[in-house]
């Protein structure tokens, strides 16, 4: 990975490829903390810190002087009982456990503890959060149209056209064909025509410290975006950042962390910039860089399409289904282990056999399920988001993309 410059140098200096650092301890779920005479309580507070933590006495003079360098606007909201994150018990806790593991200076946690104080709780973000309410039937079809319909395609061809030597130049460095980040960009923000109006340190800070507690996962998530909110203010990444609800960001939507451990410089300027709609090269590489991070395999398809045996798999007691679809979309079978449980893979005969495969359910609402069986390359679009729905949506973009733009050829 090339190195690349913030807009401000970073608390801690990363190598030529960072990487997001283990976690503190996870803090436990609150709600807002909205008590009159904050300053006096968590003036106290921070000082009681000094029992356990050595740094806390800093900490404690970073708050009251933190408080006063809040943005007039922030420190009037503050004044007025209007939440934020400047006297959050859980976030002072937060920035002195992350100020000890980082073994941060007195003014390097006062940094933090600035940005942070201008965080704002986003009372419509949490509810966003929750999933869809049990009994509502998944829909491919449905789904799918979201995003391979006109605009977007004419969009996709538009960019890709702009940018076709960027996309093969990254091809030819990472393995991954222009359709897959054509995809991807497409899916994620319309070719940066639709990148998030939340900030993303309110964001963050909301879901670190105030995520729904009825999420069936609500500690595991909240950890995840502590970490993210970690990654965020530890390389000064700056407040006033746009994105989306869930804290990510730029034409890839990238979280804090996956721009420290996998943007990069793509054209070369010595800034990283994921924003630019008209220099989109280091969102292109970044996409890229971050496939092949996760063990793209250049030439290998993303998927085959499938003929099932439904006499069989309709039998009484019949286990099939049940067997493939146990360990989710991570490629565990052969073909001719699927072949075995009555799915015969419609792949050419010089594919590998060695390939593992995935068989992929797409749910119809009320209509049949669609099939398709995944390769380890469909397993790596999940770790961009862990839905093979999304996948699928990509992929079949950036099939559609490039259909239309050969059609369009002078």
């Amino acid at each position: 990975m090339a190195n690349v410059i913030f807009r401000s140098s970073p608390l801690t200096k990363p190598g030529p490829e960072p990487r997001l650092k283990t976690p503190g301890p996870v803090l436990s779920l609150s709600t807002c903390y909205p008590a009159p005479c904050r300053f006096n309580f968590h003036f106290g507070f921070a000082f009681a810190f000094a029992l356990a933590f050595p740094f806390a006495l800093a900490l404690a003079f970073a708050l009251c002087a933190g408080l006063l360098l809040l943005p007039s606007q922030a420190r009037a909201e503050v004044q007025n009982g209007a939440p934020t994150y400047a006297q959050h018990p859980e976030a002072l806790a937060f920035v002195a456990q992350l100020a000890e593991r980082e073994q941060l200076s007195a003014a390097q946690s006062a940094k933090l503890l600035e940005t942070l104080g201008q965080a704002h709780f986003l009372k419509r973000v949490p509810p966003l959060m929750l999933p869809a309410p049990s009994g509502t039937a998944k829909n491919w079809a449905l789904y799918r149209s979201r995003f391979i319909e006109p605009k977007r395609i004419q969009a996709g061809v538009k960019f890709w056209r702009q940018n076709q030597a960027t996309l093969n130049r990254a091809q030819a460095r990472y393995g991954v064909p222009p359709e897959i980040v054509v995809g991807i960009l497409g899916v994620e923000t319309l070719y940066g025509e639709q990148m998030g109006r939340f900030r993303v340190l309110d964001a963050l800070a909301t879901l670190a410290f105030d995520f729904p507690a009825e999420h069936p996962r609500a500690a595991e998530r909240q950890a995840y975006f502590q970490k993210e909110l970690a990654q965020f203010l530890l390389h000064q990444m700056p407040a006033q950042r746009l994105g989306s609800y869930a804290g990510a960001t730029g034409l890839p939507q990238f979280m804090p962390s996956s721009i420290v451990q996998w943007a990069v410089d793509f054209d070369g300027d010595g800034r990283l910039d994921l924003d630019d709609v008209k220099k989109p090269a280091d969102a292109i590489g970044s996409v890229a860089h971050y496939f092949q991070a996760f063990g793209w395999k250049a030439g290998q398809p993303t998927h085959w399409a499938v003929q099932i045996d439904k006499d069989r798999w309709q039998q009484p007691e019949n286990e099939d289904k049940a067997t493939l679809l146990a360990p989710d979309i991570l490629p565990s079978f052969s073909a001719e282990q699927m072949a075995s449980h009555g799915v015969n893979v419609k792949r050419p005969q010089t594919s590998d056999p060695k390939d593992r495969l995935a068989l992929v359910e797409l749910q119809n609402g009320s209509d049949e399920p669609s099939y398709v069986v995944g390769t380890e390359n469909f397993y790596v679009i999940t770790r961009y988001n862990w839905s093979s729905y999304y996948a699928m949506a990509v992929i079949e973009l950036g099939e559609a993309v490039a259909k239309a733009k050969l059609k369009k050829a002078p």
